[in-house]
């Protein structure tokens, strides 16, 4: 199977030409930039994680003549501060209602007044919770690999996938022996996200690397032979500050309550959207994506025979397409 967009599919490169630090309150400064066109359409990209700060592949994905495109590193990751690598940023105001206000007060610092969301994995999720919240600021939303972060979907992704790996959930469960992971999942995830906090380096470094394998594992169908591991390639602090994120919110259920983004997607009405999901993904199995499909009447879902959650060149070419067809409404 495919491991990864096609860059056949992606744009050029091209270089912000605005940047700054929002603050967002709670002693957070969000980082933001714009690239593109200044006068194109408004696309925002929501970076997937939670705690994986923003890219430039994702970028490349839109016309540079055609949008102006906005990314932001989410609270405690990439370049905005405090990081959550840190063990002493406190997490209280890091919630996913935290992040829909700071996305809202983005838009209103650029001046837009409608944008296309763009996002995968959980960027998904806190874009389909902005758009609920917001659904008059959102022109057209793209989504390439679907969740919701329902405890349904966390208990597939932390504890279901073990049935496919089991010798590596075993790795994963053993190194928080306090949790029981079949009585209580989201103790594992929380006993994750305090030795993530803990001031011992040495602690957190193991905890990030024991669940950075489990999160591989999930992904390593999709990149055989050895390809650069999504998650325990990452530079050190990415690594400490996705690693807490990832398991603060999921511990928690992303504060949402169970099947709210599904049963409120009719909210969406009016709202065009694409939801592009890997017959074959693991992280994220395919039936979020086709529930979300039937809740949202203007949601066109298509399903890839030949991808995962990572994509294929068909994905690549799939989200392409519509961004391109978005471009000029």
């Amino acid at each position: 199977m495919p491991s990864g967009p096609d860059t056949r599919h992606l744009h050029p490169p091209v270089e912000p030409y605005e940047q700054g630090m929002l603050d967002v309150g709670d002693g957070n400064r969000v980082h933001w930039e714009v690239c593109g066109n200044p006068d194109g359409k408004p696309a925002l990209l929501v970076h997937g994680g939670p705690g994986s700060g923003s890219g430039t592949v994702a970028q490349r994905r839109f016309d540079p003549e055609r949008y102006k495109i906005v990314t932001f590193d989410q609270r405690g990751c990439g370049r905005s501060t405090p990081s959550a690598a840190d063990p002493a940023t406190d997490m209280r105001h890091n919630t996913t209602a935290h992040l829909v206000a700071d996305m809202e007060l983005l838009r209103q610092h650029l001046g837009v007044a409608r944008w296309l969301l763009f996002g995968g994995s959980w960027g998904s999720t806190l874009i389909l919770a902005y758009a609920e919240r917001h659904p008059e600021r959102v022109s057209q939303i793209v989504i390439p690999a679907v969740t919701t972060t329902r405890r349904y979907e966390i208990e597939w992704l932390y504890r279901g996938a073990g049935r496919i790996f089991p010798e590596e959930r075993h790795r994963f469960h053993a190194h928080v022996p306090e949790a029981d992971p079949d009585a209580d999942l989201p103790g594992v995830l929380a006993a994750y996200a305090r030795r993530m906090a803990d001031p011992d380096a040495a602690v957190r470094a193991a905890a990030a690397d024991a669940w950075c394998r489990w999160e591989d594992a999930v992904l390593s169908m999709e990149a055989p032979g050895g390809a650069p591991k999504t998650y325990g390639d990452r530079p050190r602090e990415a690594r400490h500050a996705l690693v807490r994120i990832c398991a603060h919110y999921f511990a928690h259920g992303a504060w949402l309550e169970e099947g709210a983004l599904l049963r409120d997607a009719v909210r969406l009405a009016g709202i065009p959207g694409v939801l592009v999901h890997g017959r074959f993904d693991l992280g994220g199995p395919l039936d979020t994506a086709w529930e979300l499909s039937r809740a949202w009447p203007d949601a066109r879902l298509v399903v890839v025979e030949d991808a995962g959650h990572l994509g294929s060149e068909t994905t690549s070419a799939e989200i392409r397409a519509a961004l391109d067809e978005f471009a000029s409404r």
